[in-house]
């Protein structure tokens, strides 16, 4: 099955089109495009306007309050957003949280959460590494004692983005030592302005604190924050994580990334260089046979299904492509890469002679992540072999 794009998307996209364009601030613009850094408020504020028409909750259905876009009009939505200088919106509410919640919460629970969520109101976070239990999160340590109608939550997450910026996190934690572990475990939403929660930044090889350290000291959590029942805690996780790798191919943001790339090249004059043009051309035919895999398996959601351990090409491919895109930014812009400014990362432009160039260096440092995080590569081959191929 391959999508069929009518003519009421193609209208759909010029709304989109037109609708982010004329909305997206310059500033914000440039500091995505020059690699710096955000801040809460920039997040917060782009985040507005896209809740403002529901597309923050792009990819929820109605009945959980969401746009209740097809697949069709999702890949056209994420193309046009893709084509912009925009940041990418924060995902632990709106695409882990949020669809966790509507498939597993209570009545309740999505009453008091998903509003919140789809509006932007609450800014969240993933308690789920641990020193320890990283792609192997049924080793996780943090334990949480029911004690009468709270539980008492005590342990430690790492690699946990944003966790200085957040209101809430979702945590998967011990309930029972006594089983295999991945029948012990529970999915809870712990308010990080509880007393007993400690957060401590770490500071990344590009010199950026958005990983943090978060403690949990006897914490105590409502046992109504449980989604789903007590030991079901890695249903929700692997439902989630499907959700989470199905978001992360990024092939739009590395298409619009590429064309930067072409207009630098030419630029500063290495558009000459044979091998930066083959560079270039493998890039785009490793782009489109991306997009074609992402494509099918979005058809495949025109029935409601669940993208399922496929989404883990999607992960691979996507994360790679966007490394190889910053190596050769790197190699186009050459020496003007080197000079380090953290005032430049932090928003100034004073007098950077190449802003294309300035933030070059960091930004191919932060994505050696991509590769690691919501499952390091090898362990998404490894789930592909088994699930997908049927290997031992």
């Amino acid at each position: 099955m391959t999508l069929q794009i009518g003519d009421a998307d193609q209208a759909f996209g010029e709304e989109v089109r037109s609708y982010l364009r004329t909305r997206l601030p310059p500033a914000l613009a440039s500091k995505v495009r020059h690699n710096q850094r955000l801040n809460r408020a920039d997040y917060v504020a782009w985040q507005d306007v896209l809740a403002a028409r529901n597309w923050y909750a792009i990819g929820w259905p109605r009945e959980a309050g969401g746009p209740g876009l097809t697949p069709v009009q999702r890949f056209v939505y994420e193309r046009e957003y893709g084509a912009i200088c925009a940041p990418h919106p924060c995902q632990f509410g709106i695409a882990m949280a949020g669809p966790v919640i509507s498939a597993f919460g209570t009545p309740e629970q999505k009453a008091r959460f998903l509003p919140r969520i789809r509006g932007n109101l609450d800014f969240w976070c993933q308690g789920y590494s641990e020193p320890g239990a990283g792609s192997d999160l049924a080793a996780l340590r943090t334990t949480a004692v029911r004690d009468g109608d709270h539980y008492v939550v005590s342990g430690q997450k790492i690699w946990t983005t944003w966790a200085n910026w957040a209101d809430w996190m979702f945590c998967l934690v011990k309930t029972n030592t006594s089983v295999k572990p991945q029948l012990g475990i529970s999915f809870l939403l712990v308010d990080m302005r509880s007393p007993g929660i400690t957060v401590r930044p770490i500071r990344t090889i590009d010199g950026d604190a958005e990983f943090n350290e978060v403690f949990l000291d006897e914490v105590r959590v409502p046992v109504e924050n449980r989604v789903a029942e007590e030991g079901r805690g890695w249903t929700c996780a692997k439902y989630l994580l499907e959700h989470e790798r199905f978001s992360m191919s990024g092939a739009a943001r590395s298409r619009r990334i590429l064309g930067e790339l072409r207009d630098d090249a030419a630029r500063v004059g290495r558009l000459g260089d044979a091998r930066i043009r083959t560079r270039l051309a493998r890039l785009e035919i490793e782009l489109l046979a991306l997009e074609h895999m992402e494509t099918r398996l979005l058809a495949r959601s025109i029935g409601g299904d669940n993208p399922g351990p496929e989404a883990s090409k999607l992960k691979i491919r996507g994360t790679e492509i966007a490394q190889a895109v910053s190596r050769l930014r790197l190699d186009i812009l050459g020496q003007d890469c080197l000079p380090h400014s953290e005032e430049f990362l932090d928003g100034a432009m004073g007098s950077i002679a190449e802003p294309a160039a300035a933030g070059a260096v960091a930004s191919y440092l932060n994505l050696r992540k991509l590769t690691i995080w919501g499952g390091s590569n090898e362990i998404q081959r490894m789930i592909l072999s088994k699930q997908v191929l049927g290997l031992e």
